[in-house]
């Protein structure tokens, strides 16, 4: 096609691309737990934050996602009864995540499977090519901000 050029140059085209096939692969690598990417990562962030109870609106300012994107996220875990959900003791407004017995095994298991993909991403681009292309799309990322 005509428009083939363009997209071979296209950063945002890349970007977009390869975050589609990424979500893919998380797809297929998280299928076992029934998860989706950010479950995932909610459940390891979960994980690494114990004892300390996480109040949703961190987890939403850390991914970069709205909080009622996250709100689903918790919900559905919620309902796969990998997460607690409490209300905040000092904010009524605000609630508190912590993982339950079979989150927690759940999260071994999702960090277990994340690292492995990174280690694959390491062998096979090298460590220092990987952390340069990761300051490179937050550069990118930046400029995108609406300002």
């Amino acid at each position: 096609m005509r428009i083939d050029a363009f997209l071979r140059e296209s950063p945002m085209f890349a970007v977009n691309r390869a975050a589609r096939r990424f979500e893919s692969l998380a797809s297929r690598v998280l299928a076992a737990d029934n998860l989706g990417f950010l479950e995932a990562l909610v459940l390891a962030a979960l994980f690494f934050e114990a004892p300390r109870q996480v109040k949703p609106s961190q987890l939403a300012e850390t991914f970069a996602t709205t909080r009622g994107n996250l709100s689903h996220c918790i919900s559905s875990l919620e309902a796969k009864g990998l997460l607690l959900r409490r209300i905040d003791p000092n904010d009524a407004r605000a609630y508190l995540l912590a993982l339950k017995p079979l989150g927690k095994r759940c999260a071994v298991r999702v960090i277990a499977a994340l690292d492995r993909m990174q280690k694959e991403f390491e062998s096979e681009i090298g460590k220092a090519a990987l952390a340069e292309m990761i300051r490179s799309l937050r550069k990118l990322e930046a400029r995108a901000v609406v300002r």
